[in-house]
């Protein structure tokens, strides 16, 4: 594994098979307060593609890891994550690549063939939900709590003010993910890409009911159902296995 920094500013994992086999490489995309160390390197997803001969790229989006905070909301919306994932692809001379993207990743894995046109071939979508996670959220209380201010009245709000503030001195940057997270809300109309993707969820995984609605909207998608729920699914023998038949030639 080779840890540089990419002209965005994002931090990149990247993975260099000892035999590669000829095939794209894979962009893995990482959820929601979660890094690329802890979703693919700590479970062992992106050594494990590495052994099967392929390049893997493990970036952390922008306000998580190691990468810089958005300086606004703006900078955090989903079709400006999704294009730094691209220009890290771009900097390596990468053209065509596939892509398994988790939770918040799978989102912007959603997004990748509309900013990356022709480019994005076979695509794993883990642990998406079939609307915006954060409809609901008071942006203006959230940024309040995580301040420092008072908790948010609404539940909600005051849940996801939790989860971000445990996260110390990038809670800020995470608010402001949010927020453009929230400007930009998943609402899916249609896959872009030329190859449909395959979508895997947690068997008691809450957070992805529904999902059939937007695996219809992909002509030739299928769903595949492993143990677990949203935040098991990942260490999951299942997962990694489905991960790797799905990208083999």
């Amino acid at each position: 594994m080779r840890e540089t920094e990419s002209l965005t500013g994002l931090a990149v994992r990247r993975f260099t098979p000892e035999r590669p086999v000829g095939l794209p490489p894979v962009l893995l995309v990482h959820g929601f307060g979660s890094d690329g160390s802890r979703d693919w390197v700590d479970t062992g997803i992106a050594a494990a593609l590495a052994e099967a001969g392929r390049e893997v790229f493990v970036p952390d989006l922008r306000g998580h890891g190691d990468s810089p905070a958005p300086a606004s909301a703006a900078g955090a919306g989903a079709p400006a994550l999704a294009g730094e994932l691209v220009e890290v692809l771009d900097e390596a001379g990468v053209a065509e690549f596939d892509a398994v993207g988790y939770s918040l990743g799978a989102r912007l894995s959603w997004e990748l063939p509309v900013v990356a046109p022709g480019r994005v071939g076979r695509t794993v979508l883990g642990g998406l939900g079939p609307g915006e996670p954060f409809e609901a959220v008071d942006v203006p209380a959230l940024h309040r709590a995580v301040a420092g201010g008072t908790e948010p009245a609404d539940p909600f709000t005051a849940m996801i003010a939790g989860m971000i503030s445990t996260h110390g001195d990038r809670a800020a940057g995470l608010a402001r993910c949010v927020e453009g997270l929230l400007a930009t809300p998943f609402a899916p109309r249609g896959w872009a890409g030329a190859t449909p993707p395959l979508f895997v969820v947690g068997a008691d995984d809450m957070m992805t009911r529904g999902i059939e609605r937007v695996v219809a909207l992909a002509e030739g998608a299928e769903l595949v159902t492993v143990p677990g729920q949203h935040h098991e699914v990942l260490a999951g023998e299942a997962f990694r296995r489905t991960v790797l038949e799905a990208l083999a030639g």
